[in-house]
């Protein structure tokens, strides 16, 4: 989960830093897209809001996907099959959850799955 964690964040990092640093494509949603989409990439990154932020990069995934914010220069998720292969990987984030070695497995815990034993089945 770190891996898939930190493979994301770094690239939603990178995409967000050549928006903010790429003059002629900088308009307002693009500039407000590029400042989340660096809060989401360290959020994710630390492991914090894990499910949220997830959430929030597919749908900036889906939005680059349909061309809704003009390209940059550097532009990571340039073919189709990148951003299919990002967007599946932060729905599985939002779905999976953090991993041990985020904060918040510190805050909440870690999930513990629990199997009650049954008392009517019978063991041979």
């Amino acid at each position: 989960m770190l891996l898939l964690r930190a493979a994301v964040s770094i690239a939603a990092l990178l995409q967000s830093a050549a928006y903010l640093t790429d003059d002629r494509v900088l308009t307002l949603a693009a500039g407000v897209a590029a400042v989340i989409g660096l809060a989401c990439g360290v959020l994710l990154l630390i492991g914090f809001l894990t499910p949220i932020v997830s959430s929030v990069l597919s749908a900036g995934l889906i939005a680059m996907a349909l061309n809704v914010f003009p390209a940059s220069t550097a532009h990571l998720f340039d073919s189709k099959s990148s951003v299919i292969f990002a967007l599946t990987i932060t729905l599985s984030i939002a779905c999976l959850g953090p991993g041990a070695f985020s904060i918040d497995a510190r805050i909440f815990g870690r999930r513990e799955i629990i199997i009650p034993h049954n008392p009517r089945s019978t063991e041979l």
